[in-house]
């Protein structure tokens, strides 16, 4: 059997990828496709970040400056996507929300298991959160693998080793079921490299951008459930957006955001 020549469509799986589009308002209502489009793509985008984050706890990890910059500027560019996607979400109101937000039963943004991974990945674990989740919830088991694996932030101070930092033991040899906190030791180390070591100031403004843009998105994301549903509960009966605000300026890298403070 002769194989067809892989094209745009095929390669791409364009077909497929279009029918998975599937408003369940009856009439449809219009803004349910977008709805659904913007969300299905944030899940694209988390999926690639967590592809890129796991590259990037290798470069740090090796010691591999470049390759961890070069992963950075990536991760940056990927996450101010991220937030401008935020600014066609806002031409839904509220009316066109609520037209089909009933039909959404108990699903809740909350559940994107891709978005928790990516919190684990970056430091910030809370397996507490994961409770209110059923045992057999799809993605819940990749979840629980990060939770048991070394963040991005360990393999950072991996990095820091090998460039002179003294970073103390206990954070080399740590339980990293836990969260990353920030340490003084790591604060001065970094401080000092920032200081006198260019092509490593580059990496940490990287980072840091990384890190901004993550609080972005977690601030635009606030404003915009405050704006579709006021101060109501939110789908699947989650807090809404005081759950959202409650992590809204959460730092990944504190030690490197204290650096300024010690000019």
């Amino acid at each position: 059997m002769t194989e067809l020549p892989v094209n745009y469509s095929s390669y791409l799986r364009v077909p497929q990828l279009l029918a998975l589009q599937d408003p369940l308002s009856d009439p449809e209502q219009h803004d349910e496709t977008l709805f659904i489009i913007i969300h299905q793509t944030y899940e694209l985008w988390f999926k690639q970040l967590l592809h890129e984050l796991d590259k990037t706890k290798v470069a740090l990890a090796s010691n591999r400056l470049f390759s961890a910059i070069h992963t950075f500027k990536r991760l940056r560019s990927i996450m101010r996507t991220l937030v401008g996607q935020v600014d066609i979400l806002e031409t839904m109101t509220p009316k066109s929300f609520l037209a089909f937000r009933g039909l959404l039963d108990r699903s809740s943004g909350f559940e994107s298991m891709q978005f928790r991974e990516i919190e684990c990945v970056l430091g910030h674990k809370r397996p507490e959160v994961l409770e209110r989740l059923p045992r057999d919830f799809p993605g819940l088991d990749r979840v629980r693998r990060r939770i048991a694996e070394p963040t991005v932030v360990d393999a950072f101070y991996q990095l820091l080793a090998q460039r002179g930092v003294a970073v103390p033991a206990e954070l080399l040899d740590r339980d990293v079921t836990q969260p990353n906190e920030p340490n003084d030791a790591v604060a001065e180390g970094c401080y000092q490299l920032f200081m006198t070591k260019p092509q490593l100031a580059v990496l940490f403004e990287l980072m840091m951008d990384v890190d901004e843009g993550l609080q972005a998105w977690r601030y635009r994301h606030v404003q915009l459930t405050r704006r579709v549903i006021g101060n109501k509960a939110g789908t699947g009966g989650s807090d809404g957006a005081a759950f959202l605000a409650s992590t809204m300026f959460h730092q990944v890298f504190p030690d490197l955001w204290s650096i300024a403070g010690r000019m």
